[in-house]
């Protein structure tokens, strides 16, 4: 697929069907995001329907600027591009991740504390004792589905733990993370999504209104209780916190975990250095974040007028910052399309960049360090057992079923 680019008086464009759902699973657009940093690094996209339109970014450093430009580019309309396009987040202002400084500051280091070293020491006990039995699980029944079996109970065990989710109420909330943000282009989906993000809102009320009179140790019972700029956080701020968390942290991480799984078996001579190599674990949880990069995009919208590499973005205007193609720009990655889990400097963008750098990032690496020492422990031969089944979506990558067969190791 190319990007079928056509010039307009203003520069060139793209059409709208860049973000469609349903072609980023096609893997020609590879081709689309390399022409688009080689030819036209900031694009404007239009709808075709008379909606806003949006402009592209696809260069790493271009993207890296923005990241770090909260003054001029804000989060607060929302950070999705479909969120963008039909008139922004209502949680802006209120949810960290769509919160611009000041107030983005003050709400993040309230939470800082909580993923601290120490804080999260049982977390990623919990962690560890978790994954060693699900690979086990896996190795006896001599493979399974590593994306449900495995990859999408780590985050979940950890994200829990966190939040003090009750362990009976905690595959109901898997249910409901994967509907929330699974959605693709058809009207269903997004109702089902809608709901699920109802949901997940109104069992964290209930679990709030519980905190507020007898609070724990848990980042719900941090929210209720502890303030920012001298004030507790409204119930709304709690609640919509709590969804960020357990969203961003479940689903990315899982995403990456079944991503790590499906590289490892694409490129065996990977996973047969890791095997006899325990120093590369640190460097191949970095590549996996680079190789799968679940996220792909992340959405701003200009403050003021701005001029990005000589094309002029308007305030108002809606930039988004593609990931994707940020962790394949050849002027960073020395060749970015080959697999290399000792890859060295690996300076990518999946968790983000700059005062929005994922507050759960560290965690998010412990999880996958614990995942990947697990299967060189314990696991042998792995290998595809059938067809991968991936996400169909413009804003999360990966894939949602991947049949696997493994043996012990020896």
């Amino acid at each position: 697929m190319s990007a079928d680019i056509a010039g307009t008086v203003d520069g060139p464009t793209i059409p709208f069907h860049m973000i469609d759902p349903a072609v980023h699973p096609d893997p020609d657009m590879c081709d689309t995001w390399r022409q688009l940093r080689e030819e036209h690094p900031v694009v404007r996209c239009e709808t075709g329907s008379g909606g806003p339109g949006f402009w592209a970014l696809t260069r790493y450093r271009d993207i890296a600027a923005v990241y770090r430009d909260t003054a001029r580019l804000s989060s607060e309309q929302g950070n999705m591009l479909g969120t963008l396009l039909t008139g922004g987040d209502s949680a802006g202002g209120q949810m960290l991740v769509v919160t611009d400084p000041p107030r983005h500051t003050a709400v993040r280091r309230m939470l800082m504390g909580a993923f601290s070293a120490r804080a999260m020491a049982p977390v990623v006990d919990g962690v560890r004792s978790a994954t060693r039995t699900l690979v086990a699980g896996l190795v006896e029944a001599g493979g399974g589905d590593f994306v449900a079996d495995v990859a999408a109970q780590i985050p979940l065990v950890a994200i829990c733990e966190l939040l003090a989710v009750p362990p009976s109420d905690r595959a109901a909330m898997l249910e409901m993370t994967m509907a929330a943000l699974g959605a693709d282009s058809s009207q269903e989906s997004q109702e089902e999504a809608a709901q699920a993000q109802q949901e997940i809102l109104l069992y964290y009320a209930g679990l709030l209104a519980g905190r507020r009179k007898a609070p724990g140790e848990d980042i719900v019972s941090l929210l209720a209780t502890e303030e920012a700029d001298g004030a507790r956080l409204s119930d709304a701020e709690v609640l919509l916190n709590c969804y960020n968390i357990i969203i961003g942290g479940d689903e990315t991480t899982r995403l990456s975990s079944a991503g790590a799984a499906l590289a490892l078996m694409e490129h065996p001579e990977q996973w047969e250095r890791l095997r006899k190599d325990e120093g590369l674990l640190d460097p191949a949880v970095e590549e996996v974040l680079r190789w799968t990069t679940p996220v792909t995009h992340i959405g701003r919208t200009a403050t003021v007028d701005i001029e990005l590499r000589d094309r002029g973005i308007t305030a108002g205007s809606i930039v988004t910052l593609w990931n994707i193609s940020a962790n394949r720009d050849a002027e960073i990655f020395e060749d970015p399309y080959r697999f290399d889990i000792s890859r060295t400097p690996n300076r990518h963008l999946t968790l983000g960049h700059g005062p929005h750098f994922c507050l759960g990032g560290p965690l998010a690496r412990v999880e996958l360090r614990v995942m990947l020492e697990e299967l060189r422990s314990q696991v042998g031969e792995l290998v595809p057992a059938g067809p991968v089944e991936r996400m169909v979506s413009s804003f999360l990558t990966g894939v949602s079923r991947l049949p696997v067969r493994c043996s012990a190791g020896s």
